[in-house]
């Protein structure tokens, strides 16, 4: 016997939407407060991985011991809290984390490896005076961000934006930090990969088999996955599993090994130039523009992400720009406290709004009092740190798919029937992780970028802009898309650009008052357009 036909509506595609349906609470609906603040620490938790990650990083090779690294990740902790109420309040207005940047590792590295330290023989000297290089050029590549942000440039950059240029961007926003992900997971899988299928499980499988608690595993499962899994490595640490395994193996593995518990101060208030005035180098300002710029870029796309997970409309240009402005303040913050790292926005806790569900900016203001708070109390702050770096790894693995499926859903937008959209689409997104994997591929074997003259900081800029994923991807579709029979009428409806007419201005579209006008009134004095 035939099936029956199909029905009449159920041959019909799913219908476009602005805002992101199914979400609990978005941008300006806040949970209860005993709620809130649970989900306020559970995105404290995310960004701890980045904010733990670069230091460690980046501190020994500069000279400095556990306690340095606790007092940069102390101090980077305490600006993030700072520069994300300021986001929250005045930038953007949307639940943004803004941390530490995987971008400006780069050019801080070539500041570690400048000759004019390397006849520094005591440790601590060395790291101070490399920290204290980093601070002039983190405060001179502030302004790019500043100027361009304030002054309504990137407004216009913003304004050209359609949603077919904006998903290989976000796409790759996310999908661009696989590096960071399984690979991380290996280094050891006997706890990275309990912690992905746990998550997968409480945040994926429990609530359809459980309604009752659905919500409450959806919503909190990286809390109960981490505090069941971080258990469960502090039994084999103090079990002896890794009592004869190799350095590194413990390392990653081990519970108590990262040094930062005995290195931190019980309490201590990060300042303004704790580590001395900082010092100037032309060329280093000019690589860590070009950081600054990438992570501009970067955090554009971010932004859009979470835009859509917080259930709002695009975020107006002028906003955008707002936004951007702000964020240099926040790297200029960076430089004037002695982070060793810009700020840019961070990808996990964008990512954490789709897998919660809950877009409120209560929840991520919440989470920057954790952030200040726990960067005071440095002890209590370190315990957190410490969890070993396969779970915060785990835990990306997710993250990071939710912010590239952001982008990915603004193909909804665009004809992709068309062959214009396939080719921008297709060619954007193969060049992203192209041209990037050429350039780290090549520098890990050869210990330099392909750009190698004479010119240390003219190397950083072009490796740094060509090792972005999300700004390579992101350029050619821009570049692409509004050049590419950019006056047919046709080709203007495919790439989706009338869907995001009435959001080029702030006041074309009503739902931009609810969701990005500033506090107290504040639009009187600084008007958005």
């Amino acid at each position: 016997m035939a099936a029956p036909a199909p029905k009449q509506e159920e041959l019909q595609p799913h219908a476009v939407k602005d805002q992101l349906p199914a979400i609990s609470y978005c941008l300006t609906s806040p949970p209860p407060w005993p709620e809130a603040i649970l989900l306020g620490f559970q995105h404290y938790l995310v960004m701890l991985g980045t904010t733990v990650i670069i230091p460690t990083a980046l501190v020994p090779q500069m000279g400095g011991g556990n306690e340095e690294k606790a007092r940069v990740i102390q101090t980077l902790l305490f600006v993030a809290g700072i520069n994300t109420l300021i986001q929250s309040f005045l930038g953007t207005r949307l639940p943004a984390v803004i941390g530490g940047s995987y971008t400006f590792v780069t050019p801080t590295i070539s500041i570690i490896l400048a000759g004019r330290y390397n006849g520094i023989a005591d440790p601590h000297e060395k790291f101070v005076r490399i920290m204290r290089g980093t601070q002039g050029a983190l405060i001179v590549a502030s302004t790019l961000q500043i100027i361009m942000g304030f002054s309504g440039l990137w407004r216009i950059v913003v304004r050209l934006l359609s949603p077919l240029s904006a998903a290989p961007l976000v796409a790759l926003v996310g999908f661009g930090l696989y590096e960071l992900g399984f690979p991380s997971v290996a280094k050891c899988v006997e706890i990275g990969l309990p912690q992905i299928i746990l998550l997968v499980a409480l945040s994926q499988y429990i609530p359809k088999l459980v309604p009752l608690l659905g919500t409450a595993f959806e919503r909190f499962a990286i809390i109960m996955s981490v505090a069941l899994v971080w258990l469960y490595a502090f039994f084999l640490t103090v079990g002896g599993a890794y009592k004869n395994a190799a350095p590194k193996t413990q390392f990653h593995c081990r519970t108590d090994r990262s040094g930062l518990v005995g290195g931190a101060p019980w309490i201590s208030v990060p300042y303004p130039f704790q580590w001395g005035a900082p010092t100037f180098d032309a060329g280093e300002a000019f690589a860590m523009m070009a950081a600054s710029f990438v992570a501009l870029v970067e955090s554009t796309g971010a932004f859009i992400a979470v835009s859509r997970y917080a259930s709002a409309t695009p975020c107006p240009p002028s906003v955008m720009s707002r936004g951007i402005g702000w964020q240099g303040v926040g790297i200029l913050l960076g430089g004037l406290f002695g982070t060793a790292n810009g700020s840019s926005v961070s990808v996990e806790n964008a990512g954490l709004l789709g897998l919660t569900r809950v877009g409120s900016r209560r929840v991520v203001q919440i989470s920057a009092g954790f952030m200040i708070f726990f960067s005071i109390l440095g002890k209590f702050g370190a315990v957190f740190a410490s969890i070993p770096g396969p779970i915060i790894a785990a835990i990306y693995c997710l993250l990071f798919a939710y912010v590239g499926m952001a982008g990915v859903g603004f193909l909804q937008f665009c004809n992709l029937n068309s062959f214009r959209t396939k080719f921008i689409v297709g060619f954007s997104v193969f060049m992203g992780l192209s041209v990037p994997q050429y350039f780290n591929e090549y520098t890990s074997v050869a210990g330099y970028g392909p750009v190698h003259t004479h010119a240390r900081w003219f190397n950083d800029m072009i490796n740094v802009v060509f090792s972005s994923k999300a700004f390579v991807g992101g350029a050619v579709a821009y570049l692409l898309d509004n050049t590419l029979q950019r006056h047919d009428s046709t080709a203007r409806k495919d790439r989706g650009h009338h869907f995001w007419d009435r959001f080029r201005s702030f006041r074309t579209d009503p739902r931009s008052e609810e969701f990005y006008s500033l506090p107290f009134n504040l639009n009187k004095f600084f008007p958005s357009f």
